[in-house]
């Protein structure tokens, strides 16, 4: 049976401005996340080298600053050659034209908006709710995106691979909200598993992924999920 490995990390620590929806927030890493992204490395190199997997030559990450940074910070310290790839297919969730506004900027907006009713309680946290704005995606949206990323990218690998080869580990680095719906939908996580977790920042959760007939199975056999507290700001 063929099979690779997957490992999903979301990116490391970040200036993020406060009482803002992370979605396409513009800025970078901290000293911190930098520093986390070498651990991340160092992790992700050891676990090849003793599973005798190979790294899949492309490093696959969101089009967001602190995701491409965190992929380029690990892509530095692995030993083997590899190039990044980034796309929008791995984004955090979209707010559309409202990006980058606060929640009560946001809110604002939309009750000044004749348009528009007003925004429902925990609408930032809702899977299903989209804000009524060009660009603008539900979560569960985004995971949409994220899993059919993930399935393509896992069904062209392990269709240019023979059973013969060495196991390969497809590294992506995105969004934990966008990544948590994506893993709901390619059935990892169940629907109310997804705001009982999180995602720790650049840490490796590492995934087999197999063809069996014409599904494929996905199983995590490294790294957890964050568990979240109540105190803990919704996505």
């Amino acid at each position: 049976m063929k099979r690779c490995y997957l490992a999903f990390l979301r990116h490391a620590h970040y200036y993020q401005a406060e009482q803002v929806p992370s979605a396409h927030q513009p800025h970078g890493l901290t000293e911190q996340g930098i520093e986390a992204c070498q651990q991340a490395a160092e992790t992700l190199q050891k676990l090849i080298e003793h599973q005798n997997w190979t790294l899949y030559p492309n490093i696959y990450s969101a089009n967001l600053l602190r995701a491409w940074q965190t992929a380029n910070e690990i892509e530095h310290h692995l030993p083997w050659p590899c190039q990044i790839s980034s796309t929008a297919q791995l984004n955090e969730r979209s707010v559309g034209s409202l990006a980058n506004l606060t929640l009560s900027e946001i809110e604002g907006v939309i009750e000044q908006d004749p348009r528009f009713s007003p925004l429902p309680p925990h609408w930032k946290s809702n899977s299903d709710f989209c804000l009524p704005v060009d660009g603008a995606e539900s979560l569960m949206q985004s995971g949409t995106r994220v899993s059919q990323f993930i399935q393509q990218t896992l069904n062209q690998v392990l269709a240019q691979s023979s059973q013969s080869d060495r196991p390969q580990l497809i590294i992506m680095i995105g969004h934990g909200a966008s990544f948590r719906h994506a893993a709901y939908q390619l059935g990892i996580l169940e629907k109310a598993e997804i705001g009982r977790y999180s995602m720790h920042y650049a840490q490796p959760m590492v995934f087999e992924c197999r063809q069996e007939q014409h599904a494929m199975a996905i199983d995590l056999i490294a790294g957890k999920w964050k568990v979240r507290q109540e105190v803990e700001r919704p996505d």
